[in-house]
């Protein structure tokens, strides 16, 4: 069960999702989207999702709060750090425990510092909340083979256009150079038709 909310303080709004627990987490971590942006309170147990740059600061802020308030632990602390990543950076290995990742770069970790829990962000959150049962793995293969279409697609529209373009450049060549000229159905000849007679007239 995964359970979706909306960040609507800013236009277009975001979408956050996270899993109902660490199972749920572990597909999300395992099926992401190269875009997605993955939130976990730092070093304790906690809910989870562009680049970071293009992620408003209120929209981290919401997230940050959300995943705070689902923490076991987080929730009932103060002064938690809250770290976030792109998805592609999150490392999974097959000694960790569900739901447990680390880093590939740390220096792609941000973190924000969420002093206590704001309840009415929460509450703001949680009354977009709906509950669905997505499959993760077709969603993610849906997306890779429309994404594998789309660049066959670029790829074949480039070669076209690289074809056109190289065509023009031989027609373009062709009427530069005397070669056109001299092709021997454009040829006449001053021969006169056996008449020896050296006489022009």
């Amino acid at each position: 069960m995964v359970f979706y909310f909306v960040s609507n303080v800013v236009s277009p709004p975001f979408k956050l999702f996270m899993g109902a627990e660490k199972h749920e987490n572990e597909e999300l971590i395992r099926w992401g989207w190269p875009e997605d942006v993955w939130f976990h309170v730092d070093k304790v147990s906690s809910a989870h999702g562009q680049t970071i740059e293009d992620v408003p600061y209120a929209v981290i802020e919401d997230a940050a709060q959300l995943v705070k308030a689902n923490s076991i632990n987080g929730n009932k602390m103060n002064n938690v750090d809250v770290v976030y990543t792109m998805w592609e950076n999150l490392k999974k290995t097959p000694s960790m425990d569900v739901g447990q990742v680390s880093f590939h770069r740390e220096k792609d970790v941000m973190k924000i510092r969420v002093e206590k829990r704001i309840n009415e962000i929460v509450n703001r959150l949680n009354k977009t909340k709906t509950e669905e049962h997505p499959d993760f793995r077709l969603e993610r293969e849906k997306r890779d083979a429309a994404e594998r279409a789309d660049q066959k697609k670029i790829m074949r529209e480039r070669k076209e256009q690289e074809k056109v373009s190289q065509k023009q450049k031989m027609e373009e060549a062709e009427l530069r150079s005397y070669a056109s000229l001299m092709s021997s159905d454009k040829m006449t000849s001053n021969r006169d038709d056996g008449n020896d007679s050296d006489e022009f007239m």
